[in-house]
């Protein structure tokens, strides 16, 4: 297996995207077909999700570079769900789409390395559950080192938490320091450390940030911070965020951000512009990863 910056560029290259769809599958949400089979209990729901999210994927995956489950909404159905998620990455995985799990994890010890085994470690004689995971920075070094060993390791991916999208973000990652940076700042700064000898041919990092795409101007010197870090950029669609605001992500070259999108593409068909849900999803991403493109200059 290659370098996971290295096969970002590939599938970039390849199909002229940078865009990422969120798989966040929400029993409710689903379309009539299979909102019937959800109700039926947490096994019947599981599989209804693992089905929409298997069509999400058969739709987009000629104009999306990635998908990212969400592990919590999978966890919500209990074991069924977790059987669920690891159905939905091997589908995404032989549609030939990078599998980013979408899981925050972040601990010390022993228990951040059994994180690491579960997302991003082989599986025995089976491929990883994802190419690479999101996790969360914020309790240290100690919390981090077993992702990073999997991507020396087993050429594996993480995105680190830097700067998220959401407003609440703002309590904890904007805290100023005594030096006048920010608290968001300084972690880009380690995230920065962690990933410099992890580069790929490309000159990208195998470890990311995510930088929401709703805070522009961050966007910019979290880029000045992190000029190899790939970056995974949430919060277009649903959020507010706009493609055209993001070009500073991308002065690194066409492959060192992608911009994910979830609710504003799994569930589009619900705009009611387009009844089939499948087409509904590949056109909403396809619109996408052309708008995306252009902003990014390349």
């Amino acid at each position: 297996m290659t370098h996971f910056a290295d096969r970002i560029a590939d599938a970039v290259g390849r199909k002229r995207s940078q865009v990422v769809v969120g798989l966040d599958p929400v029993p409710d949400l689903l379309p009539v077909e299979l909102r019937g089979e959800a109700v039926l209990g947490r096994e019947h729901a599981a599989a209804a999700c693992a089905r929409f999210c298997c069509g999400i994927v058969d739709a987009v995956a000629p104009y999306a570079v990635a998908v990212k489950p969400q592990s919590a909404f999978f966890e919500a159905l209990g074991s069924d769900g977790i059987r669920a998620l690891e159905e939905v990455c091997d589908y995404a995985r032989a549609a030939e789409l990078l599998v980013i799990a979408d899981a925050k994890r972040g601990d010390i010890g022993s228990t951040a390395r059994a994180y690491a085994a579960a997302f991003v470690e082989p599986r025995g004689e089976l491929a990883p559950l994802a190419d690479a995971v999101t996790v969360n920075p914020y309790l240290g070094r100690d919390a981090v080192e077993p992702f990073v060993a999997a991507c020396r390791r087993d050429h594996a991916g993480m995105f680190c938490l830097v700067k998220t999208s959401n407003a609440g973000g703002a309590d904890v990652q904007d805290v100023r320091l005594s030096d006048g940076t920010v608290l968001w700042q300084h972690v880009a700064e380690l995230v920065r450390e962690w990933g410099d000898d992890l580069i790929g041919d490309g000159g990208i990092s195998a470890v990311g940030a995510v930088v929401g795409a709703t805070f522009p101007q961050e966007v910019a010197e979290a880029r000045r911070l992190l000029p190899r870090a790939p970056f995974l950029l949430p919060g277009v669609g649903a959020q507010g965020g706009r493609p055209s605001d993001l070009a500073p992500a991308f002065t690194s070259g066409p492959a060192s951000a992608l911009v994910t999108a979830s609710r504003s593409i799994i569930y589009a068909y619900r705009s009611g512009v387009e009844d089939d849900w499948r087409a509904a999803a590949g056109g909403a991403t396809a619109h996408l990863a052309h708008e995306v493109w252009r902003a990014a200059g390349w």
